[in-house]
């Protein structure tokens, strides 16, 4: 993106202020993020017990309820996994219940092959405005620090999290977990296979720029408007292809210049998914604590699902507060 106007006056410019509308709501629900009742809940109390299996097999202790109640406890408060047990141990005997408790041994081998079971909070009104990102987790290990302070060469890489967003109400309603070397723009198919609703609109940076993002956007959704900024070297099309939503895009940046081009795209909501991404990092973790892959899927499925429950009980809505101009003599 190119830099903004007066960038050589813009200290003397004074930056947007916003306030918080409903921050009583807000703060309530802040406080209520750390409450056990909320991780805890009496539908996984119920379901705790595994159903007894009709096939051959040995019979399981816990539900994959019970072992997401677990793991969930664990993640939102930064434990490991005796500690996670501990914890939980503790709680269920100040609540009088006489429940048993996953040892570390079972969660850890439950999480390689735990699915995911919650669903979206609630169907959309209208078609969802979709926004796609991906952001870099570091693996368990020292890794980069071996080679910064001694000079060893580290094979440890990092994982590639991507996310869907539904810009209208801040949940994260898709994830994958990629290697370091797999393109962003190869996980846009497999995002929306995980969204059965209808998109309107589906915003993304330039590294999602290119046919084969449009393709995939287009057959989940043929109504979908796609706002991918191109690069500053694309060219629009002869005029005897057809034109498509990415010609139209570079004839506007040609005409009005990529700063209007921004703003009558409503590219800024992309802001809301980094936003996003910087909210997993300061509360799940920039670092990843399993150390297989499907470990791994199962802890950033679970992240997700953590961050999506502390937005139904807190999500700030912010108004701009109005300008005010300076007394004249």
């Amino acid at each position: 993106m190119p830099h903004k106007h007066n960038a050589s006056r813009r200290h003397r410019i004074g930056k947007m202020k916003f306030k918080v509308a409903n921050w009583r709501e807000y703060e309530a629900g802040l406080r209520r993020r750390g409450s056990l009742t909320l991780w805890l809940t009496p539908e996984a109390l119920s379901g705790w017990a595994a159903p007894r299996r009709t096939t051959r097999g040995g019979q399981r202790h816990y539900s994959d309820l019970a072992i997401e109640t677990t793991l969930m406890l664990g993640i939102a408060f930064g434990l490991r996994l005796r500690q996670s047990e501990g914890l939980l141990s503790s709680v269920l005997a100040l609540m009088g219940l006489d429940l048993p408790v996953p040892d570390h041994t079972t969660l850890s081998r439950r999480a390689r092959t735990w699915k995911p079971s919650a669903k979206r909070r609630a169907e959309p009104d209208a078609p969802l405005h979709v926004l796609v990102d991906s952001t870099g987790l570091k693996i368990y290990g020292a890794g980069q620090w071996l080679e910064e302070k001694h000079g060893a060469k580290s094979r440890r890489g990092w994982r590639k999290l991507h996310l869907a967003l539904d810009a209208d109400s801040g949940e994260i309603i898709a994830h994958a977990l990629t290697d370091q070397d797999t393109s962003d723009a190869s996980q846009v198919a497999p995002l929306l296979d995980q969204i059965d609703d209808e998109i309107g609109r589906f915003t993304a940076d330039g590294a999602y720029d290119g046919d084969p993002t449009y393709n995939a956007v287009l057959r989940h959704s043929t109504e979908a408007k796609i706002v991918i900024p191109p690069r500053a070297t694309a060219v629009a099309r002869q005029e005897a292809e057809p034109v498509n939503q990415r010609d139209c895009h570079v004839a506007s940046i040609q005409a009005d210049g990529r700063l209007k081009w921004q703003a009558s795209t409503g590219y800024g909501k992309r802001a809301l998914i980094e936003t996003a991404m910087s909210r997993y990092k300061g509360i799940i973790g920039r670092r990843l604590r399993a150390r297989s892959c499907p470990t791994q899927l199962t802890e950033v499925a679970i992240g997700v699902a953590i961050l999506n429950r502390m937005l139904i009980c807190a999500r700030q809505k912010s108004v701009r507060c109005k300008a005010t101009t300076p007394a004249t003599k």
